[in-house]
């Protein structure tokens, strides 16, 4: 039995490394909604290039956007419990600083 012949490049699907990892940056750098956009592109992307259905000469790119993409929503993820944490705390001092000035 013979193996079955890869695809063609001409029939593959050319990589979007580029832009994955413009997206994971912008991720890091704007808003973490754009990071979860690189992270959901970039696994789909690496899928897409394991099955042998797109150019795998991005993979490199790839990856690196995806990794940026997790790394600015783990970011920011931990900016916003700190932030949530902050005004809990500041928000019960300034409760017990004012029921303590009203005899």
């Amino acid at each position: 039995m013979q193996a079955p012949n890869p695809p063609s490049m001409g029939a593959m699907t050319p990589h979007r490394g580029g832009m994955i990892l413009a997206l994971g940056i912008l991720g890091l750098i704007i808003c973490f909604v754009i990071g979860i956009v690189a992270w959901v592109m970039g696994g789909n992307d690496l899928r897409e290039m394991d099955a042998g259905r797109m150019d795998p000469s991005g993979r490199g790119l790839t990856q690196a956007g995806k990794i940026l993409g997790i790394v600015a929503v783990a970011i920011q993820l931990i900016g916003l419990t700190l932030w949530i944490l902050m005004v809990v705390v500041f928000g019960a001092a300034a409760a017990a600083g004012a029921a303590g000035a009203n005899p």
